[in-house]
């Protein structure tokens, strides 16, 4: 059999979506070579990396380990009880030495593929270093094996959610660094897939929905106690009911976030630049600044929040030395823009009041930038292939040097082509503004940039205009449109249209 003729296990109906991430990972599970093989499974925390892994096992038939925060010797006491029930072996010692435990998951499998999962490998790890050394060790006596120990063809699944740590133990140095035959990240569901997962389908209602909770899956399921809003009027209702109410854990989520994903950081320094990013500051010299820290003290904070994936951190499409920070996790963005200046009366104040001071922070510093974003993502994975005369490579945000009074000083979409090392085909330069009617004055000023750009060297004879508005467009805007002057996006197309 030929490893795409491999077993596919049907995807349960608790999964939704996560169509390619099951698509990779049964792919792995059931290939039907001998011997062992690797696979790398990681992702932010809440992400459903372990319920899809459970669902997985339990499709499969498979064995599931959870590692738990444990000294070294009652996780190989836990390991061993687990191996020894699925196994239907009578209950052993706990295994003497990693050695034994990892040889005793490695003899799972045998005569077909089977997925065996260690999840949060990283707390084993910190307890026992080595363990990297020996699971390399015994992959490598496995493999020269095949063939010979039964037939036995596990399929190890290493899975955690401390970015930095699985970054370092499966590259550089480190012994698992290339043994691999899988390295999936499960990221957050995008825009578009988070507004089917909350059910919603007013595009307004469901881009407010993102701006404040993103695409996490838990946030849906876990942590509003099942509430959803009933439709746009009910929007800020549901708020000042979920995030905005101390007696629900989607209240703590961006505080514990930060605590579990940066245990080994300045805390303080990590909560203020933060702070300073919400509040438009952008680069790490502007945070330094605002801050009134050092620089490398403030690039170190940022750079280890953008490992641990709450910082993205991207490139000037215009100014491709420029590094542009922006908060990755929407709801830490809603923290702290609009919560956390005001938690001191945030839990004795009355919620509609909270919301009627707050709400027009939440538009000017969420929901606009957050709107910009997603209309790089939509530009980048869903604009049809004619829409800007190539497929994109990137959508950036684009800062030009020293544009002219009359043209827009910057543009929040940025669109270019590939072109491997250097900045690619500049095929359009879009403005995107959340609650702003566009007109034909604001092509105008579009016009202007470009025409700025080109004095400056950049090739602009392919380059579109583009508008992205959440408030909709003049119909003078509409009939520059039907004439070709430039690309109209609106919250219809971006949740609908290509």
């Amino acid at each position: 059999m030929s490893r795409t003729d491999a077993l596919r296990y049907a995807k349960p109906d608790t999964v939704l979506g996560r169509d390619a991430e099951w698509e990779a990972l049964t792919a792995f599970a059931s290939d039907p070579r001998p011997g062992p093989g690797l696979g790398v499974v990681s992702g932010r925390l809440r992400q459903g990396k372990t319920h899809l892994l459970r669902a997985l096992t339990g499709a499969a038939g498979g064995f599931w380990f959870g590692a738990q925060e444990a000294v070294r010797s009652e996780s190989l006491r836990m390991l061993g009880e687990q191996v020894a029930e699925y196994a239907g072996a009578p209950a052993r010692s706990r295994p003497r030495g990693w050695e034994a435990a990892v040889d005793a998951l490695l003899r799972l499998g045998e005569g077909r593929p089977l997925p065996v999962v260690v999840d949060e490998f990283p707390r084993l790890v910190r307890q026992s270093p080595s363990l990297p050394s020996v699971i390399c060790a015994a992959l490598h006596r496995r493999s020269a094996a095949a063939g010979e120990d039964g037939g036995a063809r596990p399929r190890l699944l290493l899975c955690g959610s401390d970015l930095p740590v699985m970054r370092r133990l499966f590259s550089g140095p480190s012994p698992l660094h290339g043994l691999a035959d899988l390295e999936l990240e499960v990221r957050p569901p995008d825009f578009r897939q988070a507004a089917r997962l909350w059910g919603l389908d007013d595009p307004r209602l469901a881009f407010l929905v993102h701006a404040v909770v993103g695409g996490t899956p838990a946030y849906r399921y876990d942590h509003v106690r099942g509430d959803t809003p009933g439709g746009p009027d009910d929007f800020g209702a549901w708020v000042r009911r979920t995030v905005l109410d101390p007696g629900t854990p989607l209240y703590r989520e961006a505080r514990l976030l930060l605590l579990e994903e940066t245990d080994h950081l300045d805390r303080a320094l990590c909560h203020s630049a933060l702070a300073a990013v919400a509040s438009g500051h952008s680069t790490s010299g502007e945070i330094a600044e605002f801050l009134d820290v050092p620089l490398p003290d403030v690039s170190r904070c940022l750079e280890l929040l953008h490992e641990s994936g709450l910082l993205g951190a991207e490139p000037d499409a215009l100014r491709p030395n420029v590094t542009r920070l922006r908060i990755a996790e929407p709801l830490l963005a809603f923290e702290y823009a609009v919560v956390r200046p005001r938690r001191s009366s945030a839990e004795r104040e009355d919620a509609d009041a909270l919301w009627h001071r707050a709400r027009p922070v939440f538009e000017t510093e969420v929901a606009a930038p957050h709107f910009a974003q997603v209309c790089r993502d939509w530009a980048s994975g869903y604009a049809g292939s004619g829409v800007f005369g190539e497929a994109p490579a990137t959508a950036l945000h684009g800062s030009p040097a020293h544009p002219p009074p009359d043209a827009a000083p910057a543009a929040e979409v940025v669109v270019r082509g590939p072109a491997g090392e250097r900045p690619g085909a500049l095929l359009s330069v879009g403005l995107a503004r959340w609650d702003e009617v566009l007109d034909v004055a604001h092509l105008e000023r579009l016009r202007r940039l470009i025409a700025h750009l080109a004095a400056r060297g950049e090739d602009t004879a392919r380059t579109r205009p583009a508008c992205y508005s959440g408030a909709g467009f003049t119909p003078a805007l509409r009939a520059a449109e039907a004439d070709g002057e430039v690309v109209l996006v609106g919250l219809d197309r971006l949740y609908g249209g290509g």
